[in-house]
């Protein structure tokens, strides 16, 4: 049996598809979905979580209509404003991944006032994936790992590379989930936290992303503590069959 589980990773996907069946924008699915992670986040401190982690938005979701990218960033801008001082409060810290560059400067300048704010909580530690891609990280920090082998004068020796790979990577200070959700009914990671979720357990709910409450969270902590982890390895009471 599984303790409870640490870090959580979760898809929010589903929020165009809530949307469409009741007739309505696909930003007023998005609108409903920043409802959605504003539950979550409670549910997660309640439920002594430690980490949870949100992909907000992807690399390749630039590739959107325009009218789309502008309303997410606006609910963007709107969550930081609305928001930060309330997750002060409640001693959470929150944290972005993801390459700020292309982000506009007042978004960068939110998102950096809610660090700075945020960075001595000692609670719940909320981390949102935006402009994020699992291959970039993973490339990035091969770059940085190579160039440090270099500096140090360090052969590329594969374990000892491996050694210093993950402390390149965006979340080189939070512990790999445990779990890794997405909402919906999809079945896929679409780029989230490749390198990180090696062993993260998978867990794929219907629940459209506007309509996840605590209960789902719940429930997916409750599937996790009922897997068998095994990280490759087998039972020692399975040696024998």
């Amino acid at each position: 049996m599984n303790q409870q589980p640490k870090h959580i990773a979760i898809i929010m996907d589903g929020n165009g598809r809530w949307a469409k069946q009741r007739s309505l924008p696909r930003t007023a699915g998005h609108q409903q979905g920043i409802e959605a992670c504003k539950r979550t986040v409670r549910a997660a401190g309640e439920l002594g979580i430690e980490y949870i982690t949100l992909f907000g938005f992807s690399t390749e979701n630039w590739s959107r209509p325009a009218d789309e990218v502008n309303e997410l960033m606006r609910l963007l801008r709107m969550y930081l404003r609305s928001e930060t001082a309330e997750l002060h409060r409640n001693n959470v810290r929150m944290r972005m991944i993801g390459e700020r560059e292309p982000l506009s400067k007042d978004i960068v300048e939110l998102i950096d006032n809610a660090e700075k704010l945020t960075a001595d909580n000692t609670g719940l530690n909320l981390t949102i994936a935006l402009n994020y891609g699992g291959r970039r990280d993973i490339m990035l920090a091969a770059t940085k790992t190579a160039e440090y082998m270099k500096e140090k004068g360090l052969n590329p020796d594969i374990d000892l590379m491996e050694e210093h790979f993950g402390s390149h990577l965006m979340t080189k200070d939070m512990p790999d989930p445990d779990i890794l959700i997405r909402t919906s009914g999809e079945q896929r990671i679409s780029n989230f936290l490749l390198w990180q979720c090696a062993y993260s357990e998978f867990i794929f709910t219907e629940t459209l992303w506007p309509d996840f409450k605590k209960i789902d969270l719940e429930e997916a902590i409750t599937e996790f503590e009922g897997r068998d982890r095994r990280y490759g390895a087998i039972k020692a009471s399975s040696s024998k069959e």
